[in-house]
């Protein structure tokens, strides 16, 4: 019973994962990115391993969900094998849209910027390890990676993300529940989801730990039970679950996603655009994983900051701060390339609050009353390409951002 390691530039948590699967009594092989792709067809389950594929560039996940591996995994998907995603691996089948599992594989959600905030005060955004609890949710699906688990488990295990809050739309959080596929929430060592910080460690949607598609055989998991033995039950139960050769086949979940809208841009306060001194490699990183995928542009990327504040004088003074841009790498500009231009903004800025409260509290900076930051995407091509850039999804998960013609 031979399971896949897959592993992308970034990948790690390999040897803590091959560990838990033999001690499930299964056979781990590392596989890596840049290996036949036809030898991936060999194996009776896979797990994507956590880490920072392609260092979270562009966004985490995303430059891996391109590649031509994940397009194997999906045909392997349809034969009912299991597929596990730990932490960026998680990332990795949230962007492919293997999870939940809508026809055709289409985008449905997203796994975005932590968000630990109490009593409306940002604690800290990004990067985030601790210990946490989690278990089956309520009416949590009988798939394969639960069959040995019971609601009164709770599980210990540790988070390490930094972006890992699970954003999903209303209508299809509904059909997911009352399907199961919100498999874990995160809890109290008592089993009680309390959705607060630091119970909720990113502010996932209904605590959610970790979610499945509808036939139960694909489950992306942010934390790491890899990392402990307390959660070998859940490598124990892919185990039965490829022995009893249970392949099921269901239809696909009735959410149909919206058409992507991208509105032009119209600026309310004061802008400030950033540009690097430096090499930038996440738009190298953007630009070669298009063109190895066929779309032949140029990227370039800029941070935007608009800023709300009562005069000039203060608007000069946050300039001058540090606070919004390191002027040792990066400088202020004025014109921008003749590009398509693509706005990108979280649809809850959290880097924005937090710079706020820091200009407010930390450097004593009285009238700003509200910073918003986005990433300005400039793209060079025709408009075929330009297209097809979009429809990638690569930019923006439409889940997560709002996108504006800039």
């Amino acid at each position: 019973m031979k399971i896949a390691i897959i592993q992308f530039p970034g990948s790690n948590c390999e040897r803590e994962t091959m560990l838990a699967v033999k001690r499930a009594g299964m056979v781990p092989e590392e596989f890596l990115w840049n290996q036949s792709k036809e030898k991936l067809a060999d194996y009776d389950g896979y797990i994507i391993v956590g880490g920072f594929s392609y260092e979270d560039r562009g966004r985490a996940g995303i430059i891996a969900a391109l590649d031509p591996v994940m397009k194997i995994l999906a045909e392997q998907s349809n034969f009912g094998k299991p597929i596990l995603g730990i932490c960026n691996g998680a990332q990795i089948l949230v962007e492919t849209g293997l999870v939940p599992g809508l026809e055709n594989n289409k985008l449905a959600m997203s796994l975005t910027d932590n968000k630990r905030m109490r009593d409306g005060v940002v604690l800290g955004t990004g990067y985030y390890n601790d210990w946490v609890h989690m278990r089956v949710s309520d009416h949590f699906q009988y798939n394969a990676f639960t069959r040995f688990l019971k609601p009164t488990d709770i599980l210990k295990l540790p988070v390490a993300h930094g972006e890992g809050r699970f954003v999903i739309p209303s209508a299809l959080l509904h059909e997911m529940q009352e399907n199961g596929l919100n498999v874990f929430q995160y809890c109290d060592e008592k089993g009680q989801v309390i959705d607060q910080f630091p119970v909720n460690p990113n502010g996932s949607i209904n605590n959610i730990a970790a979610v499945s598609n509808k036939a139960g055989n694909v489950m992306a998991m942010m934390p790491h039970p890899e990392r402990t033995e307390t959660c070998d039950a859940i490598f124990q139960s892919m185990r039965e679950y490829i022995a009893k050769g249970y392949k099921q086949k269901v239809q696909p979940l009735n959410f149909y996603p919206r058409a992507i809208e991208i509105k032009n841009y119209k600026p309310e306060n004061n802008q400030l655009l950033i540009d690097l001194i430096i090499t930038d490699n996440q738009a190298l990183t953007i630009e070669n994983a298009l063109q190895h995928s066929g779309i032949p542009v140029k990227v370039n990327r800029l941070t935007h900051w608009e800023i709300a504040c009562d005069s000039p004088e203060i608007f000069e003074k946050i300039k001058k701060s540090g606070v919004l841009f390191n002027d040792r790498k990066e400088k202020i500009i004025t014109n921008i390339k003749n590009a398509k231009n693509f706005l990108v903004r979280a649809k809850e800025d959290m880097i924005g609050q937090q710079k706020l409260q820091m200009l407010t509290h930390h450097f004593g900076v009285d009238g700003v009353h509200a910073i918003k930051h986005s990433i300005v995407w400039q793209v060079q091509g025709d408009d075929k390409a330009i297209n097809e850039v979009i429809n990638s999804h690569i930019l923006f998960n439409p889940y997560a951002h709002d996108c504006y013609h800039y």
